[in-house]
């Protein structure tokens, strides 16, 4: 199981926050959760879909944004650093095994 974090560094606002945001994510999100956990992130800022994506299927992108000080952090504590595009692999992987699994 790995845990990823993209380079994504995209300049945003969120709440008194302003700096660059990329993506946390892992394998399952059992794992994403924990690795969450040790880095200081809250649960309630694990983000996901209200609704299912792709029509009826369950959310593939979810993941955690964090600054690059915790994204510097995360890859210290074994994380993975990707480019955004292989996030997008990432994605597209879970919603192709998720389309796999119910047989199309």
């Amino acid at each position: 199981m790995t845990v990823y974090v993209d380079n994504a560094r995209i300049p945003a606002r969120m709440g008194r926050i302003t700096a660059r945001w990329s993506h946390l994510t892992a394998d399952t999100v059992e794992e994403l959760n924990e690795f969450a956990v040790r880095l200081g992130l809250l649960p309630e800022w694990f983000q996901t879909c209200k609704r299912p994506c792709h029509s009826r299927l369950p959310c593939t992108h979810w993941h955690f944004d964090v600054v690059d000080a915790k994204r510097d952090e995360a890859i210290r504590a074994g994380a993975k650093a990707i480019d955004i595009r292989e996030m997008g692999a990432i994605t597209s992987a879970r919603r192709q095994a998720l389309l796999a699994g119910e047989g199309r």
